[in-house]
Protein backbone atom coordinates (compact mmCIF):
# COMPACT_ATOMS: atom_id res chain seq x y z
CA UNK A 1 0.00 0.00 0.00
CA UNK A 2 1.49 3.52 -1.26
CA UNK A 3 1.45 6.19 1.67
CA UNK A 4 -0.91 8.72 -0.47
CA UNK A 5 -3.71 5.54 -0.49
CA UNK A 6 -6.86 7.07 0.94
CA UNK A 7 -8.00 5.30 3.90
CA UNK A 8 -11.68 3.25 2.94
CA UNK A 9 -14.88 4.24 2.62
CA UNK A 10 -17.03 3.31 4.94
CA UNK A 11 -20.37 1.01 3.00
CA UNK A 12 -23.26 3.31 3.76
CA UNK A 13 -25.86 1.77 6.13
CA UNK A 14 -29.33 3.06 4.90
CA UNK A 15 -31.18 0.79 7.01
CA UNK A 16 -29.31 1.50 10.07
CA UNK A 17 -31.18 4.19 12.04
CA UNK A 18 -28.15 5.53 13.86
CA UNK A 19 -25.79 6.01 11.23
CA UNK A 20 -24.78 8.94 11.01
CA UNK A 21 -26.24 9.95 14.67
CA UNK A 22 -24.15 11.19 17.56
CA UNK A 23 -24.34 9.98 20.89
CA UNK A 24 -25.25 13.99 22.17
CA UNK A 25 -27.82 14.05 19.61
CA UNK A 26 -29.73 11.06 20.78
CA UNK A 27 -29.29 11.97 24.84
CA UNK A 28 -30.86 15.53 23.65
CA UNK A 29 -33.61 13.76 21.66
CA UNK A 30 -34.53 11.62 24.28
CA UNK A 31 -34.36 13.98 27.10
CA UNK A 32 -36.78 16.29 25.10
CA UNK A 33 -39.06 13.36 24.79
CA UNK A 34 -39.08 11.97 28.36
CA UNK A 35 -36.96 14.24 30.27
CA UNK A 36 -34.45 13.51 32.63
CA UNK A 37 -37.40 11.53 35.30
CA UNK A 38 -38.69 9.91 32.50
CA UNK A 39 -35.31 8.84 31.39
CA UNK A 40 -34.47 7.86 34.61
CA UNK A 41 -37.86 5.53 35.35
CA UNK A 42 -36.71 3.83 31.47
CA UNK A 43 -33.40 3.69 31.99
CA UNK A 44 -32.10 3.31 36.16
CA UNK A 45 -28.76 5.91 35.79
CA UNK A 46 -27.38 8.01 38.19
CA UNK A 47 -26.20 10.04 35.05
CA UNK A 48 -30.12 10.88 34.56
CA UNK A 49 -31.38 10.89 38.04
CA UNK A 50 -29.00 12.64 40.02
CA UNK A 51 -28.34 16.26 38.86
CA UNK A 52 -28.75 14.98 34.91
CA UNK A 53 -26.95 17.01 32.30
CA UNK A 54 -26.66 16.13 28.88
CA UNK A 55 -22.18 16.34 29.69
CA UNK A 56 -22.36 14.01 32.98
CA UNK A 57 -24.46 11.60 30.51
CA UNK A 58 -22.24 11.74 27.10
CA UNK A 59 -19.14 11.34 29.72
CA UNK A 60 -20.79 8.20 32.03
CA UNK A 61 -22.36 6.45 28.51
CA UNK A 62 -18.62 7.08 26.57
CA UNK A 63 -16.97 4.67 29.11
CA UNK A 64 -19.68 2.05 29.67
CA UNK A 65 -20.79 0.17 26.32
CA UNK A 66 -24.17 -1.82 28.20
CA UNK A 67 -25.71 1.62 29.31
CA UNK A 68 -25.25 3.44 25.90
CA UNK A 69 -26.69 0.01 24.28
CA UNK A 70 -29.82 0.67 26.23
CA UNK A 71 -29.59 4.23 25.16
CA UNK A 72 -29.53 3.44 21.70
CA UNK A 73 -31.91 0.66 22.37
CA UNK A 74 -34.50 3.50 24.10
CA UNK A 75 -33.99 5.62 21.04
CA UNK A 76 -35.02 3.07 18.37
CA UNK A 77 -38.05 2.42 20.53
CA UNK A 78 -38.91 6.32 20.72
CA UNK A 79 -38.87 6.18 17.01
CA UNK A 80 -41.00 2.97 16.23
CA UNK A 81 -42.98 4.84 18.77
CA UNK A 82 -43.39 8.06 17.04
CA UNK A 83 -44.00 6.08 14.02
CA UNK A 84 -46.78 4.12 15.37
CA UNK A 85 -48.41 7.57 16.68
CA UNK A 86 -48.12 9.03 13.35
CA UNK A 87 -49.96 6.42 11.37
CA UNK A 88 -52.62 5.60 13.67
CA UNK A 89 -53.69 9.31 13.87
CA UNK A 90 -55.36 9.20 10.51
CA UNK A 91 -58.41 12.05 10.57
CA UNK A 92 -62.20 10.78 11.60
Amino acid sequence: MTEDAAPPTPAPQPRNPLHGLTLEAIVRALEAEYGWPGLNERIPLRCFGQDPSVGSSLKFLRKTPWAREKVESLYLFMLRDQRRQSQGAAPR
